[in-house]
């Protein structure tokens, strides 16, 4: 079996390091991901998360294109509820006329933060109700002909950046059937509707100018070592930093180990693991075997791997072995 795989970097800031640091490991990340046969890498806009640098999702897919060559880079994705239209399609329209077909807009309609910080962001809580208009009112920007006369995207207008509708639920997937895009389901930390989301995409899509038929990006999680067990010890690791990270927000101090083990097994504990549902855990050929059963199951023509350990050096080792496990080919 033959499938493209792609990379979300969540641009993760590890404990005691810095954004700074973070922005060289992701553009090494590129990089290698170029290097090794990957489709895109995508970075997700996320707000007042001190563990996440990925807020200035444009700037920093600037950055990363500045130091790579061929590989696409793009949104996965821009939280379109927080943002004018207009001002995304300037700021994509500017990406793609400095890196000509390498940029990628991936679109959400969840906030990407929580309901204080969307209020800072100055945003009305009803935003998301117009997303499908603004998904419209976008594409017309980046397009030929603006959806409001006299009005137009300097740079943006006449560029084509692809859109794709991101999604957890049968919202996004229908939105993106009746729109003819491609359609990326958040299986990494939503995968409790994917078989049913893709299956309501493929059934109902329509095929417009961009897309003849049906795409699906999904999300999967990987962990890949040179043995099963190195693996699986470094899933745990994953397991506890994803609770440091989604319960200590707010926190003045991190959780200890002892109270992350508590944690672990409580309701919330559980509904965070199961965020963790697809995850490819163990050497380049369990990797595969997953990863191969995973598309099946999800209906997916590409995916897009979150590797999610915080070591840098153990990140690379996981891209780069899954990319051999999968036969990956580098471009040109």
């Amino acid at each position: 079996m033959s499938i493209p795989l792609s990379i979300l970097d969540l641009a993760p800031i590890r404990r005691g390091g810095t954004a700074a640091e973070t922005f060289a490991q992701s553009v090494e990340l590129a990089q290698t991901a170029e290097a090794t046969g990957y489709n895109r890498v995508w970075y997700a806009e996320h707000h007042n998360m001190g563990t996440i640098a990925s807020s200035a999702t444009s700037v920093l897919i600037g950055h990363i294109a500045h130091h790579t060559k061929s590989i696409r880079l793009g949104a996965g994705g821009i939280m379109l509820p927080n943002h004018s239209p207009l001002v995304i399609a300037e700021q994509f329209g500017t990406l793609e006329t400095i890196f000509p077909g390498r940029i990628d807009l991936g679109l959400g309609r969840a906030p990407g933060t929580d309901q204080a910080t969307f209020r800072a962001l100055r945003r009305d809580p009803a935003a998301s109700d117009a997303f499908p208009h603004d998904v419209l009112e976008l594409q017309g920007f980046l397009g030929e002909t603006s959806r409001i006369a006299g009005i137009n995207a300097y740079p943006g207008r006449g560029t084509n950046v692809p859109l794709y509708i991101l999604g957890s639920s049968l919202f996004g997937a229908k939105l993106a059937a009746q729109l003819g895009l491609p359609y990326s389901f958040a299986s990494h930390f939503a995968p409790d509707a994917l078989v049913q989301a893709t299956t309501v995409y493929r059934n109902e899509f329509r095929p417009s100018e961009f897309l003849a038929k049906p795409w699906v990006i999904a999300g999967v999680g990987v962990v890949a070592a040179q043995t099963n067990a190195e693996a699986h010890a470094t899933f745990e690791q994953v397991r506890r930093d994803r609770i440091r990270m989604m319960l200590g927000r707010n926190r003045s101090t991190e959780f200890t180990d002892e109270e992350v083990e508590m944690l672990l097994d409580t309701p919330h504990g559980d509904s965070i693991m199961n965020m963790l549902k697809y995850t490819a855990v163990g050497d380049g050929a369990t990797v595969a075997q997953y990863l191969e059963g995973f598309a099946r199951t999800a209906q997916a023509d590409e995916l897009i791997t979150v590797h999610s350990t915080s070591d840098p050096a153990q990140r690379l080792e996981s891209v780069k072995i899954t990319a051999e496990a999968m036969s990956l080919v580098p471009a040109n």
